[in-house]
């Protein structure tokens, strides 16, 4: 095979994308492949809307693909695929690589990876697409399960998930949502800098941003410029959605206390409870995972935190270095689907089934109850999940409460400010969508007390 020049820019997101294909995340293999390659800015984003918008688009670009193919795609070489999807998703969703770029790149891609002899199928198949993308026909948005497939890119049991959680007309706005990319936004790390200043910093170096709605330190990045974001060497941000920065705030956290983060890395909330306690409180960050304790540890020292002990232990057991009753405060962040953050981690979509739902759903509760011995009388303990199933949010904490009696829902729109209403059920408990919250991440929170 000859291997393409590192400055192609279509061959990189081919290998990202194979690279995914074999079960890597997409975020690092996209990071890996760009810190090898000498690819200038412009090529770098060229790069990585190709590998998330085939992604993120795949069941819409597979839609289109099948009324060109000869034979079903999954049938096809792997190799063919992935440059199909490659080649289509510029042609349906690029206004500005035109047309025959498109076509004639992905059949040069396939001649220097030794692919030859797939160059006439690719040339045909793209070609046609390109010629007969006016007469797809694509479901009307009414056709509500078909229109989440084949138009917002949903695999099958995604799609009856989102039409089991909401109406039709909010399920098809949050199909939309989610073939979006996600929107971009940083938390301000309170320690070093205020909102207002780095502000000032992003509009100085050509960026535009604005303040998050909700979350005090969060900004939105509207617009990136050429230049690098003011402050990164510095930690004056941390790379966050307004959401997640939601958290450590719900949690209620207060200088001189022992707070504990269960499932604590790659470590965004655990920086942001040692920010909102001015580095006064004592944070002990667990995770099941000692190469992402290091992340932990990483973001810490970057960000000027202090005060926090990182230790590797799985919460589904208990350990002997965290006494019962012990915390005042106690974050759960659990594993789950990831089905709330799709728009970021797009190959979820596909590397996932609704079986997982209810695996993952019987891990968050084993980790709930082994969090809770860990709450002093008095202390609250905070439950989140990035997704927007029922069976990971509210069903688990339907469950947890049936069986501890020591535990009540302490409803969250008491103690946070009146702006933020929107956000919770008529329970108390927080659920974001992307499609009514500001563009958001879909997360569930849910905060218990442990009684006196």
């Amino acid at each position: 095979m000859i291997r393409p020049p590192q400055q192609d820019a279509r061959y990189i997101a081919y290998t990202v994308l194979l690279r995914v294909a074999d079960g890597a995340w997409s975020d690092l293999a996209l990071d890996s492949e760009l810190r090898r390659c000498s690819l200038d800015q412009r090529d770098r984003r060229f790069v990585t809307e190709l590998v998330y918008g085939v992604l993120r688009l795949r069941g819409r670009i597979d839609f289109a693909l099948s009324f060109f193919c000869d034979q079903p795609l999954p049938r096809l070489q792997t190799e063919v695929q992935w440059l199909l999807r490659i080649g289509a998703y510029q042609l349906l969703e690029m206004d500005r690589v035109p047309s025959h770029a498109a076509v004639d790149a992905t059949v040069e891609l396939a001649r220097k990876l030794g692919l030859a002899k797939l160059t006439g199928i690719l040339n045909g198949v793209l070609r046609s697409l390109d010629r007969g993308r006016d007469d797809i026909l694509w479901p009307e948005p009414q056709q509500i399960r078909p229109y989440l497939e084949r138009v917002c890119g949903l695999p099958t049991w995604l799609a009856k998930e989102v039409m089991r959680q909401l109406p039709n007309q909010q399920a098809r706005a949050l199909g939309e949502a989610l073939a979006q990319p996600p929107r971009q936004s940083v938390r301000i790390n309170t320690l070093k800098t205020d909102r207002d200043r780095f502000l000032d910093l992003l509009i100085a170096a050509g960026h535009e941003a604005s303040p998050c709605s909700f979350a005090p330190e969060g900004v939105v990045l509207e617009r990136r410029g050429e230049q690098r974001l003011p402050g990164d060497d510095e930690g004056l941000y941390q790379v966050q959605d307004e959401a997640s920065m939601l958290m450590a705030h719900l949690l209620d956290p207060h200088p001189g206390q022992r707070i504990l983060d269960a499932c604590a890395a790659p470590g965004g909330k655990t920086t942001h409870l040692a920010a909102l306690t001015a580095n006064q409180a004592e944070i002990v960050a667990v995770d099941k995972s000692p190469q992402r304790l290091e992340l932990i540890e990483q973001g810490a020292r970057r960000l000027g935190c202090s005060n926090i002990s990182t230790h590797a232990w799985d919460m589904t057991a208990p350990a002997d270095f965290l006494l019962p009753e012990s915390f005042d405060r106690v974050l759960l962040d659990a594993p789950c689907s990831g089905i709330g953050v799709l728009r970021r981690n797009p190959e979820g979509r596909w590397n996932k089934t609704a079986a997982d739902l209810r695996q993952l759903a019987g891990l968050q509760q084993r980790l709930l109850a082994q969090s809770a011995t860990l709450v002093r009388p008095g202390g609250l303990l905070l439950y989140s999940v990035c997704s927007f199933s029922q069976i990971e949010s509210d069903d688990v904490i339907d469950n947890f409460l049936a069986e501890q009696p020591n535990f009540t829902l302490d409803p969250l729109p008491e103690q946070v400010p009146v702006s933020w209403a929107p956000l919770f059920t008529l329970a108390g408990n927080l659920r974001t969508y992307p499609h009514c919250h500001q563009g958001m991440d879909a997360f569930f929170a849910a905060r218990l007390r442990r009684r006196e």
